[in-house]
């Protein structure tokens, strides 16, 4: 009996401290006007190249779209965007051991069609637009 006792007693404290553990220390970091770690990050939007024929992208300013290139090598394509106020296209390239995919960054809102060229040749090329809105 005295050991039940002991087994449950044991048991409530450490559900106890477990549920505690969780909750963290309340701090004034954890109100809702703090800035969060990294300021306001916005995550890159991630597509094919394959996907992207007559695609619309939507981005907001700041926003990155990552272009996979599947086989083919990342610095093998070359962009051209029509409104450079919009939007860059920034060339994949391989440094130091890195991959760096292609991919076109928004910069201020509006629309702006983007063509890819593939160096390897037989690739058709592939046109797409991208919609920049505020972020």
């Amino acid at each position: 009996m005295k050991l039940s006792r002991l087994v449950l007693g044991s048991a409530a404290v450490a559900a106890t401290l477990a549920l505690a553990a969780c909750t963290g220390p309340a701090t004034s970091s954890s109100t809702s006007d703090a800035t969060p770690i990294g300021g306001d990050i916005v995550a890159p939007v991630t597509m094919a190249a394959n996907d992207l024929q007559g695609a619309d992208v939507d981005l907001v300013v700041g926003q990155v779209l990552n272009i996979t290139t599947g086989d083919l090598a990342v610095d093998s394509y070359t962009g051209e965007v029509a409104d450079t106020g919009v939007a860059e296209f920034v060339a994949g390239r391989e440094s130091d051991g890195a991959t760096f995919n292609p991919g076109v960054t928004a910069l201020a809102p509006g629309t702006t069609t983007v063509t890819m060229t593939n160096a390897d040749g037989g690739i058709q090329p592939l046109e797409f637009t991208v919609v920049v809105a505020a972020s």
